[in-house]
Order: C-alpha cells, then structure tokens, then sequence
C-alpha cells in the first residue's frame, strides 16, 4: 500500500502535465474543423451577414458540374501519383538496399528533393518544363524524341504534376521502404534461400509481401498529402490551362480567394476532409490485413 499512493500520484501529475499539450491539440484541430463545417451550411460571402441553409451548398456541389471535374481531376493525380511513388520508390529502396559504400551519403542525398519546399520545386520545374527554354524539350529534340508543352497542354498537365510530384517524394518513400528491409530478419531471406527461392521468386513471394505493412504506411502518409494537394499545382498553373488542372483544392482557394464564396468553399474542403479520411481509414484497415 505504501508504493500504491506515490505511483498514483505519479500517474495523476502526468496527465495534469500532458493535459495543455491536448487541450492545444483539440483547440488546433477541433475548433477550425468544426467552424469550417459551421461555414459549409451557411450562405455566407465576405462582407455579408451569414444566414443558414442547411445542406444547401451540398446540394449545390451535387450539381456543380466544376466540382465533379474537380473531383476526377483529384482522384487521378492521387492514384497516379501514389502508383507512381510507391513503385518507383520501392525500386530505388531496394537499389539502396544493396549499397555497402557510402550508404550515408546515399541517404543524404535521397532526403534533399522532399527536404525542399514546393515553392522551389514549383520553380524549378516551370524553368526545366518551359516549352521554349526549358532543358526538358531540349534533351527530347537532341534525342530525336517530340517535344511536348507540359504545363500548357490540357492532356498532358496532370501526369506532368504528377511527375513533379514524384521526383520530389519518391525518394522518401524509398527510405521508407529502406527501413522496412532493414528489419526484416535475414534469416528469413537464408531460409528462403535454402528454398530454392532466388532472385525474382524471392522478391515476389518473400520481399514484398513482408513489406506489405511497410507499404501501406507509406501509402497513407502519402495519401494524405495527395489527396490535399495544392501548392505545386497552385504555382506551376494555378488549375489552368482552362479547368484542366482545377483539383478540389485549387476550386476551394478560387471560390473562397477570388469570389468570395465562403460558405460554398467550406464545404468542398469538408467533402476533401471527408475524402481523406475515408482513404487514412481504408488503408488502415488493410494495413491490419496484411501485418504478419
């Protein structure tokens, strides 16, 4: 009994000690959520009195045919992008992982692209893309190749987004990746061996479904940011050419920025949040799935 008494008061002094830490949490995160979904139900532009409509500027997406291209045009730059990293990123993890010689210096140099901000990226990547300056159409002319527009071509601009996006975070799903081959046991991969398993087979049936935890992990952090993508698309085309680039983000800023729609921009980021939420769910659940 004597130890019961300091141990929970020990218990007791910690949660006082944390209790600020949440009550700054919940104050960061609950109340502009929930004033965001104040302002998704009520009419309300800047400079006006906001009146109550209920679901009104729900009913108003359901019908806004820029909403629904930009929820396509959402979807297709996640699950491009997201494809296109967690392979390649898996396939530079797996190179690194075979590197034996200046392993920290390879590590450093992977973390320098998403150590970036957009802004730079965004930059950099409207003076390599330009159409008539840039180094892009330049290597492609020398090699024979068709130059393309880029950033100016409504066919080609979201998997050029999509591309920009990926240069930046592959390489931080391949250390991802790096660390999940790292902790599996190599007595795994001996048995294996032994097995008959080589090469290819080892990859396909050993590899890859044991980092199968490793890869949904990677799959969230990535989807939240995708799923919320604005700033390269922001500074490279700010949703143009015409609405070939206008994502739920970019369609959000312009309602709320530039027309004062308040109410209705509200609820395009309650129907994102709602979005990546259902996606950070899906994935966790299928990461339970997969964990050995």
């Amino acid at each position: 009994m004597p130890l019961a008494q300091p141990l929970a008061q020990r218990v007791l002094s910690v949660r006082w000690m944390i209790l600020p830490a949440v009550l700054f949490a919940l104050a960061l995160i609950v109340f502009p959520f929930g004033y965001a979904i104040w302002l998704s139900v009520q009419d309300y532009r800047f400079g006006e009195t906001p009146s109550f409509i209920g679901a009104g500027n729900y009913v108003r997406l359901a019908g806004d045919p820029e909403f629904w291209n930009g929820l396509r045009l959402t979807l297709i730059l996640y699950l491009l992008s997201l494809a296109l990293q967690l392979v390649l990123g898996t396939a530079l993890g797996l190179l690194v992982n075979r590197v034996e010689r200046l392993r920290g210096l390879v590590r450093t140099m992977m973390m320098s692209p998403f150590m970036l901000p957009p802004v730079v990226v965004g930059m950099m990547s409207i003076v390599i893309l330009d159409p008539g300056l840039g180094a892009a159409n330049y290597v492609l002319k020398a090699a024979g190749l068709p130059t393309s527009d880029f950033f100016a071509s409504a066919n080609y601009v979201i998997f050029t987004i999509a591309a920009v996006d990926s240069w930046q975070w592959t390489p931080f799903v391949a250390l991802i990746v790096l660390g999940g081959l790292q902790s599996i046991s190599p007595r795994v991969e001996e048995a294996a061996e032994i097995d008959g398993a080589h090469g290819w087979r080892k990859l396909v049936y050993i590899t890859l479904p044991m980092l199968g935890p490793t890869l949904v992990t990677a799959a969230v952090l990535r989807s939240v940011d995708l799923l919320r993508f604005f700033d390269i698309i922001y500074i490279t085309t700010e949703g143009g050419p015409g609405f070939a680039s206008t994502t739920l983000n970019i369609l959000a800023y312009q309602r709320g920025f530039k027309f004062f729609e308040i109410g209705y921009a509200s609820a395009l980021m309650i129907t994102l949040s709602t979005i990546v939420l259902g996606s950070v769910l899906v994935f966790s659940r299928l990461r339970r799935a997969v964990t050995w």
